[in-house]
């Protein structure tokens, strides 16, 4: 039987595979796993409470009321923050002290998907060990509280929001003596795309406290218009606005802005792996950046860490999957780490990725350095990398056939100190994604093709 939870909490097609009774079960199952932890840590006694928030699918109305019935049931008070971007509720579930938070969101999936994801006590995304904790009670039978024992649910979605909102300005725009805000990013003219997700309202508002000049896109969600032809899955609207307005940048979100993807003056894409070098090199020259190292995974541009490394910057690499990195980071107390695909995480600030928080500090390091973003991303290049996907095989065996892997170690050699090969099977499909990185784009294409022809007659199902 598969395992309930994926990489990133359990998702899929909102009221059919993830459904009211699912979320509900989820809810009671949550209270029952994260509730007895808290007795186990020595917390204090009393009523106990979970914070929950969601993206703007239409189908995040039914789930949350379902997982919030879970939840009350198993005796938790519910703080229901309504919609927040995933970040917010991890920094919501640190700073009021709850014993768990949970978001209702399918992130950047298209919006017939849902999905729900639990944090702990500090706002860190569950190990793997409680989440199978979680599915082994999942909608078993036991005593459950009654009378004064049930918990209420309140909504707290204003407060929760500003304090939020509060938090992000704060990182780079710290209050004066006398209370007043500064203005960091005055004279930054940006465009921003928030998918029409859960950051429509606090990166907008986020980024004018901070002093830019925001010109606002993809910001009206209706429940159904999440992520659709928007955000950092597709940049393209956001690429045309830059230019069109003389923006001196942009920056993209996708639908629950755990993510930040960027665009330049020219309308040219910066990419995660470019935003965290950029980010690593202003923390090493600040003294902030932990060991000098930089956290990345294994999707990770070898170019990134060619650039990084003349700088004086290490690289750790994982695997793919923010919760990874993060694992990672607090493994060897590094300050800095992320994705390709966005997903950043700066330790001094947040427990996860945080959209907005990126953008806020990739602006404040363009307005700092005096540079265009430009001008900073073409310090960290890409080198060509080419990606395809070997359908209808055996994953498993990526790693043990001997004919695959004389295959790699023959490219790799081709490929010297100039480029790499990388075979990832997919976490859920029957396919291995085979990646090569090169000098020119021919040589990655031509490394990719050759491995791709390999794989499939190897290990063809």
């Amino acid at each position: 039987m598969p395992r309930l939870f994926g990489t990133d909490g359990v998702r899929g097609l909102a009221n059919r595979y993830l459904t009211a009774r699912l979320a509900l079960d989820l809810g009671d199952a949550a209270v029952r796993v994260l509730g007895n932890s808290a007795v186990r840590e020595g917390l204090p006694e009393g009523r106990r409470r979970a914070l929950i928030g969601r993206d703007t699918r239409v189908s995040g109305d039914f789930l949350a009321s379902a997982l919030c019935a879970g939840m009350s049931a198993g005796g938790f008070d519910v703080i229901d923050a309504g919609i927040i971007p995933t970040p917010g509720v991890a920094f919501l579930t640190s700073v009021l002290n709850v014993e768990m938070g949970a978001v209702i969101s399918a992130s950047h999936n298209p919006m017939p998907d849902n999905g729900i994801k639990f944090f702990a006590r500090g706002g860190f995304k569950l190990p793997d060990s409680k989440e199978d904790d979680i599915e082994a009670v999942l909608g078993q039978d036991w005593d459950r509280p009654t009378g004064a024992g049930v918990g209420r649910v309140s909504h707290e979605t204003v407060t929760a929001t500003n304090l939020y909102i509060d938090h992000l300005v704060s990182t780079i725009a710290p209050l004066n003596p006398d209370k007043t805000q500064p203005k960091p990013l005055r004279g930054l003219k940006i465009v921003a795309d928030c998918a029409n997700g859960a950051t429509s309202v606090v990166a907008p508002e986020a980024l004018r406290r901070a002093g830019a000049e925001v010109l606002v896109i993809n910001a009206s969600p209706d429940g159904y218009n999440i992520n659709k032809n928007a955000g950092s899955t597709h940049p393209e609207q956001l690429q045309a606005m830059v230019k069109a307005t003389d923006a001196v940048m942009g920056v993209a979100f996708d639908g629950d802005a755990d993510r930040c993807l960027a665009v330049d003056e020219d309308g040219n894409m910066v990419n995660g792996d470019q935003i965290m070098g950029i980010l690593a090199r202003a923390k090493k020259e600040a003294g902030k950046l932990a060991d000098n190292t930089l956290v990345v995974t294994v999707m990770s541009n070898l170019g990134l860490k060619l650039a990084l490394k003349d700088m004086g910057i290490k690289t750790v690499q994982t695997a793919v999957g923010d919760r990874y990195v993060l694992e990672e980071m607090l493994r060897g107390g590094y300050t800095l780490g992320g994705e390709q695909s966005g997903h950043v995480i700066n330790r001094e600030f947040a427990t996860t990725g945080d959209g907005t928080l990126t953008a806020l500090t990739l602006c404040n390091e363009v307005v700092k350095s005096g540079k265009s973003l430009k001008q900073l991303a073409a310090d960290f290049p890409q080198l060509p990398q080419q990606l395809v996907n070997v359908p209808n095989v055996d994953k498993m065996a990526a790693t043990t056939n001997a004919a695959v892997q004389a295959a790699v170690d023959k490219e790799s050699k081709l490929l010297g100190d100039t480029g790499r090969v990388l075979l990832r099977p997919s976490g859920t499909e029957p396919l291995v994604r085979v990646m090569a990185e090169a000098a020119t784009q021919q040589q990655a294409d031509e490394v990719c093709d050759r491995l791709a022809k390999v794989v499939a007659d190897e290990l063809a199902l």
